[in-house]
């Protein structure tokens, strides 16, 4: 079921609620080169009530790295959050992502809560330094590897992996991954005090790609926000952490919505 309205911004229902009444509608939205398979485990833990909804985005593995050039990445979030029928009351994002998404949920109320999954962001542009530009420049293939690493398992072996991740680096580009700094460079500028939904900040303890002190940070700054942090966990906590991550998810859908989620 797919709904697009630009060839660039489908989205599809993934999984319809398994109960009846009102759904609440949640869509998720993967990061760079990531993909609507990252979100396999929860939409199978999700809760009965859940609507799951997807999109996939320009940035994802399979995507046109041309959007980089010219594109800026809150359009097609805007778009995603446009096209769910009936509007969406969780929206769900992960890594690169959440950075524009957050840009776009400031400038708008229609959305109940959001839940943010291992976030670049800092307080303060002179928390930046040429080392961080450095570490996300040459590294830039570990993070991708990482990705590979928790999609495919023991199936890949690690010098394959490692050659893949190279190849998806060369298809991302300098623009793409100028499009992720520039991201997380522009993140001391998000109006945290105009973002008053509640918001849960998801991070794994060891993630060497989006610091955990980011993730304290940012729901430190947030109005109502909140920290999960999942400990023996990396950047994808969603799949490394399938079942806790479902249960955070769950107590914020309860909390935000009590008539139509149990505890």
């Amino acid at each position: 079921m797919l709904l697009s309205p630009s060839a660039a911004s489908p989205v599809r229902m993934r999984r319809a609620a398994l109960e009846g009444g009102d759904p609440v509608r949640v869509l998720l939205l993967h990061g760079l080169a990531g993909s609507t398979s990252q979100w396999a485990a929860y939409a199978e833990l999700a809760d009965d009530v859940v609507e799951v909804w997807d999109a996939v985005l320009p940035w994802g593995a399979e995507g046109d790295p041309g959007w980089s050039v010219t594109d800026e990445p809150g359009g097609y979030v805007q778009r995603a959050l446009d096209a769910v029928p009936g509007g969406v009351d969780v929206l769900v994002v992960h890594s690169f992502t959440a950075g524009p998404a957050l840009e776009v949920l400031a400038r708008r109320s229609d959305v109940g809560a959001a839940v943010v999954v291992a976030p670049f962001h800092r307080r303060s542009p002179d928390a930046f330094t040429w080392d961080d530009a450095q570490y996300y420049l040459n590294g830039f293939h570990r993070i991708l590897e990482e990705g590979l690493r928790i999609g495919a398992g023991d199936r890949v072996p690690p010098e394959l992996r490692a050659a893949m991740a190279l190849r998806v680096r060369e298809r991302i580009g300098p623009y793409g991954w100028q499009q992720f700094f520039g991201a997380y460079l522009r993140s001391p500028g998000l109006d945290v005090d105009a973002l008053r939904l509640p918001v849960l900040v998801v991070a794994g303890a060891g993630d060497f790609a989006a610091p955990p002190d980011d993730a304290r940070a940012l729901a430190a700054a947030l109005p109502a926000g909140r920290l999960r942090l999942f400990e023996d966990c990396g950047h994808f906590a969603m799949a490394e952490r399938p079942r806790d991550f479902a249960d955070a998810v769950h107590e914020l859908l309860h909390e935000v919505f009590p008539e139509r989620v149990r505890a």
